[in-house]
């Protein structure tokens, strides 16, 4: 079998004050196989998120590549999911209106995209809150409808961004082990970014650690 997503040799350097060169990620490789739940574990300013929005396309690397499907990434795809930290949701759309919007910009019909958010919606356990605003929502919401949207749209691989460390820790946990959940159903490919190691243990099947 081949590996679902695969690094070879990724670099990046970013130039800081005084034309001095900062390596952020220096020669990592690694093989991400399809269906598992991997976490990448590493102290603040160690590189991991730099990783992370290289894989997602939104920075290209300076040396090495990725490829997703044996095809080279070369900018944002489709069939990567990226949720970040921050609960970015559209504050002018509702529930609903938040889960369905990738669908809408990839041109599904109205009454298409409306039945299968509302299926989400279910899978995500927010029955009766379709309509409320983010504002309206509590931490924990908020980041099962920014789940909900990324994976709505079927993206082969799930990048995570930290994405519970603004949460308190009941809900923290809560939100880990409905994600565990949610990877039984869907069998997602899951990339999961985490300073905790906890966090990283709880949920990973493998582990990466970054100094």
């Amino acid at each position: 079998m081949e590996p679902l997503l695969r690094l070879i040799n990724i670099r990046k350097t970013f130039n800081s004050v005084k034309d001095q060169k900062v390596e952020a990620v220096d020669e990592i490789s690694l093989e991400v196989w399809e269906g598992e739940f991997l976490c990448i574990l590493g102290r603040s300013g160690c590189g991991k998120t730099t990783l992370l929005r290289m894989i997602a396309g939104l920075e290209p690397p300076t040396g090495g590549e990725i490829f997703l499907e044996n095809q080279l990434i070369r900018g944002t795809d489709p069939n990567v999911g990226l949720i970040f930290q921050e609960f970015v949701l559209l504050p002018w759309r509702t529930v609903l209106g938040n889960i369905e919007f990738g669908l809408e910009v990839m041109g599904v019909d109205q009454a298409q995209r409306r039945r299968k958010a509302m299926e989400y919606i279910k899978i995500i356990e927010l029955e009766g809150f379709e309509h409320q605003y983010p504002k309206e929502l509590s931490g924990g919401m908020k980041q099962r409808v920014a789940i909900a949207r990324a994976i709505i749209c079927n993206p082969k691989i799930l990048l995570m961004d930290e994405p519970f460390a603004a949460l308190d820790a009941q809900t923290r946990f809560n939100m880990q082990k409905f994600l565990l959940s949610l990877w039984e159903k869907t069998g997602k490919t899951i990339f999961f970014v985490t300073h905790n190691v906890d966090e990283a243990v709880f949920l990973g099947q493998r582990l990466i650690l970054l100094s």
